[in-house]
């Protein structure tokens, strides 16, 4: 190993962070306020062997820099990082640990377990101070040419009109038979046209990805024969994971031209991002990063044990987004997967920690401040999962104008009504995009993200097959995992040759289906709900990289007629605004000149419901829903603006002869949809007529002359 001297270095500049490629050289920037110096170490192209240390030779407003003129593309490089170590303190420095750059573009190799990966000795604690050199054992950072010939320009999807469908870039194409095998389970995989077709011809909008930042396997779960599968163990919050690339060495190009294949089909691509934790862990996990970079300045420490990490979010550690410069980093990343990488959004994992101050939850915290004011993230979607673990931690409703958030609320309620444990009055909110939780600021309906299922917990198939969780397959003697699913299985747990109770499990995915692209808000369908994908009841496949969690698409081939019916759906909810208004739906008269109501709920008598309908504990789970587009605002109409549409649900084990409420100018009501069977043709059923409302079944109808 060589150590230059100060002649081939320059000072070079304290920003941007990171290795930044010029053209002729490269500046390197780390942030460390408490570290006495800072080395940078570069490597030979297979990453074993450190070919040279550098000392970095400026710090200016606690950024260490320098720029080597001759450090081009494709270099290998990490971290020294010198100073205290003072766990009690809050100091974790070891320059033994060969350190990732916070800012790197791109990570090259994996993370080997090994002893020498943790900053002190096994066996002797986390006060210990360990000499072993870890350069072999850790990925290396690359130096990036980030140059990209991006085709086109991209716009949008209003969010009125958006339709999430949440995937897994491994998992969508990793047995899809018609992908070429060298792709499957990569950003080319998930990019083919194979894949494109199936997404754009659901109608779904906008594509939403587990992490794709690098992450780490945990060590416990390699000794079990398992993996991360979800990712959310972060280490690299600019670099996508090399695992997902077909070619790991050009793995950002491969990033981008996916995403430009999105586009180019209509399709937006937003991220599920950590930037709660990293793969670090508390004061016992390895230091591969942030911990031996300034970990006082990065994690949130006990105040009167700083040798303890805060533990918000149940990982171990707590990114402190307190500190002006981590705040920093989180939106400097943020900026970057959009202006380089395209990306159209994100959903925050555990969205509740960033705007977390040292006293809990603030809609004023520094990080939601620094976004709402940001001219590059203002114009994206974010969304957040509002709630951690920590105390005050649930905040559905809580987030700022300008952010979308997972609705539980929506998911419980749903879920409930359909296995007969909620009453109307409880849905009925749920149908209006919510507005007991989203309807102030100016918020809009769009606010609340709807979902009946997603990664986390059961899927569609599996809700109306398990009672109870089977995730023996974890390794965790089946105690991991929600116990909580309001599910039901139809009458026998798991797959079954009964065709009734086959035939009453098809019956109420569409029934789910069919409420949640019809509900206001914006829908967010788990990809392979639309075909009746199963995880045999595994609700919580997080270690699952195994035909578990992979899509399959032999079932998706067998079962075309639930995905035409979802085709159907997202059909009529881009053909009629009033299923998507961009004001919540309040029941009262908005247009006295024609004496109508942008909603109406009514009884199966066929009269309004009154309070004492809503109130009666004996009455049915079974209630209709008028949508009147006549009392929209005035203004630029669109086609089917002006639709009157009405909604029948229908709960209940028996069916129910439901009185059809009176259109106006002697029209009748058309039956568009009808989700115990839907073979059924359209047709036109007069008024004041009795509808024989099948059990357990939703119907929607549109007034026609």
């Amino acid at each position: 190993m060589t150590y230059l001297s100060r002649t081939r270095i320059r000072e070079g500049h304290p920003y941007p962070r990171g290795a930044t490629w010029d053209g002729s050289g490269t500046n390197f920037a780390l942030f460390s306020a408490n570290a006495t110096k800072v080395e940078v170490c570069l490597f030979d192209s297979s990453g074993e062997h450190e070919v040279e240390r550098i000392e970095l030779p400026e710090f200016t407003d606690e950024i260490w820099h320098g720029y080597l003129p001759d450090v081009s593309p494709g270099m290998l490089y990490g971290y020294r990082v010198h100073g205290p170590y003072e766990p009690q303190a809050g100091h974790r420095f070891n320059p033994h640990k060969l350190l990732l750059d916070p800012y790197a573009r791109s990570l090259f190799g994996t993370l080997k377990w090994d002893p020498a990966v943790f900053g002190y000795t096994l066996g002797k604690g986390d006060l210990s101070f360990d000499k072993r050199d870890s350069a072999r054992f850790v990925p290396k950072c690359m130096v990036v040419d980030s140059r990209f010939d991006w085709p086109g320009n991209r716009s949008l999807v209003p969010w009125d009109q958006t339709i999430i469908y949440e995937t897994h870039v491994k998992g969508f194409t990793k047995r899809h038979p018609d992908i070429a095998e060298r792709l499957q389970g990569t950003y080319a995989g998930l990019a083919s046209i194979q894949s494109l077709e199936h997404i754009r011809a659901l109608g779904v909008t906008t594509v939403e990805l587990l992490p794709v930042h690098t992450f780490v396997d945990d060590d416990y779960l390699l000794n079990r024969g398992l993996r991360n599968y979800w990712g959310y163990n972060s280490i690299g919050f600019f670099a996508p994971d090399p695992r997902y690339a077909a070619d790991p060495t050009n793995v950002l190009a491969e990033f981008k031209q996916m995403v430009a294949r999105f586009h180019d089909a209509g399709l937006e691509v937003i991220l599920d991002v950590v930037y709660n934790h990293t793969a670090e862990g508390n004061e016992l996990g390895p230091t591969l990063s942030f911990k031996g970079i300034d970990n006082a300045s990065f994690y949130r420490l006990m105040p009167e044990q700083k040798r303890y990490y805060i533990n918000d979010t149940g990982t171990g550690n707590t990114v402190n987004l307190s500190h002006p410069r981590v705040i920093q980093m989180v939106t400097d990343s943020l900026r970057y997967w959009v202006n380089e990488m395209h990306v159209d959004g994100f959903r925050f994992d555990l969205g509740t920690i960033l705007a977390r101050e040292l006293d809990g939850f603030s809609p004023d915290s520094g990080f939601l401040k620094a976004v709402g004011q940001d001219p590059v993230l203002e114009n994206v979607k974010l969304i957040a999962e509002p709630w951690d673990v920590g105390p005050g931690g649930y905040q559905v409703g809580g987030f700022t104008p300008g952010w979308a958030e997972w609705n539980d609320i929506y998911r419980d309620t749903a879920r409930d009504f359909w296995r007969g444990e909620a009453r109307p009055a409880a849905l009925a909110p749920r149908l209006c995009g919510s507005p007991d939780t989203f309807d102030h600021r100016g918020r809009k309906p769009w606010s609340s993200v709807n979902f009946l299922t997603a990664h986390d917990g059961f899927t569609l198939r599996d809700l109306v097959s398990y009672n109870d969780r089977h995730n023996e397959a974890n390794g965790e003697d089946n105690r991991d995992g929600s116990s909580d699913n309001r599910s039901w299985n139809c009458g026998a747990e798991g797959p079954t040759d009964d065709a009734g109770i086959n035939a009453l499990r098809e019956r109420q995915q569409r029934n789910m289906l069919a409420l949640l692209l019809l509900s206001q808000g914006t829908p967010m369908i788990l990809a392979g709900d639309e075909f009746g994908r199963t995880q045999q009841g595994n609700n919580n496949a997080y270690c699952q990289d195994s035909e578990i969690s992979w899509v399959d698409w032999e079932v998706a081939a067998q079962n075309r007629g639930l995905v035409d019916f979802v085709h159907r759906l997202t059909q009529l909810r881009r053909k009629y605004p009033i299923l998507r208004r961009s004001r919540f739906l309040i029941g009262e008269r908005t247009n006295e000149a024609i004496d109508v109501r942008e909603v109406t709920w009514i009884h199966h008598s066929g009269e309004e419901m009154m309070q004492a309908n809503w109130d009666d504990p004996d009455e049915l789970s079974c209630f209709g829903m008028i949508l009147d587009g006549r009392a929209q605002a005035s203004g630029i109409r669109k086609r089917g603006s002006d639709a009157t549409l009405l909604i029948l649900l229908n709960a209940h084990h028996d069916p129910v002869p439901f009185k059809l409420p009176p259109c106006y100018d002697g029209s009748a009501w058309k039956r568009l949809i009808a989700t115990d069977d839907p073979g059924l043709p359209e047709a036109d059923i007069g008024i004041g007529e009795n509808y024989d409302l099948q059990g357990r079944s939703l119907v929607l109808f549109e007034r026609v002359d």
